[in-house]
């Protein structure tokens, strides 16, 4: 299966979480504090990284920053901190999932396996591109390219552009583009599509306020341009 890196300095949610992952047939290391969490990822390249928040020597954030830089590795950030300034900056970072305490054991194994089924999709398949006008969407590369320049989004960026390239044309709702590139039906991720559009229209728009790209469907959502 998967070897995955548990970093959370509760002792007991260590232990519940180590268990939960060995009887479902991963391979687990777990770490106590993000200095370990940084060294145990470097030495041992894991799978999948669950990242809780608040650590003592370096926090979940900036453990999941100097991941994000060198890595693709999915990171589900677990904390008990639940404002929305906290979700929006782990998910800006490039967490790829968020669950806040107290949580299900079992909704976070359901969680590491999308994350595990997508990132496995992902590294085995074949070259897949969506071309519109400039815009290169490369799946297989997990890049994104203006012409020549390759363009530098998040994770999450990357995940709904993609999304919204499977279907040039069609016009998504927020809910559907979770869907799609979240895998999970997390309504409470909702709301930050809006803010992840708005990043990604920045980056792949020559003038965001009116972007031709990716455009806004009202009383939909969003959709790919297919005619640019």
């Amino acid at each position: 299966m998967a070897r995955i890196l548990v970093a959370e300095d509760d002792p007991n949610q260590r232990r519940v979480l180590e268990a939960y992952l060995e009887r479902e047939g991963h391979s687990v290391v777990s770490v106590a504090d993000g200095r370990a969490a940084l060294d145990e990822a470097r030495s041992r390249q894991p799978d999948l990284v669950i990242l809780d928040l608040m650590m003592p020597r370096v926090d979940g954030l900036d453990v999941c920053r100097v991941l994000r830089a060198v890595s693709d590795v999915p990171i589900i950030m677990v904390t008990a901190k639940s404002t929305e300034d906290d979700l929006l900056l782990g998910l800006d970072l490039g967490a790829d999932d968020y669950l806040t305490k107290p949580y299900s054991p079992r909704e976070l194994m359901a969680r590491v396996r999308v994350l595990m089924r997508r990132h496995n999709l992902t590294a085995h398949q074949e070259s897949d591109s969506t071309v519109i006008g400039d815009l290169v969407i490369d799946r297989n590369r997990h890049e994104v390219r203006l012409g020549t320049t390759v363009v530098d989004l998040t994770p999450r960026e990357f995940d709904l552009l993609a999304a919204l390239a499977e279907e040039p044309g069609r016009a998504f709702s927020r809910r559907e583009l979770l869907d799609r590139s979240v895998g999970f039906d997390h309504y409470a991720l909702e709301r930050t599509v809006d803010m992840h559009i708005a990043n990604l229209r920045k980056k792949v728009e020559s003038d965001p306020t009116r972007p031709t790209y990716v455009v806004t469907v009202k009383g939909r959502g969003y959709r790919l341009e297919d005619g640019v």
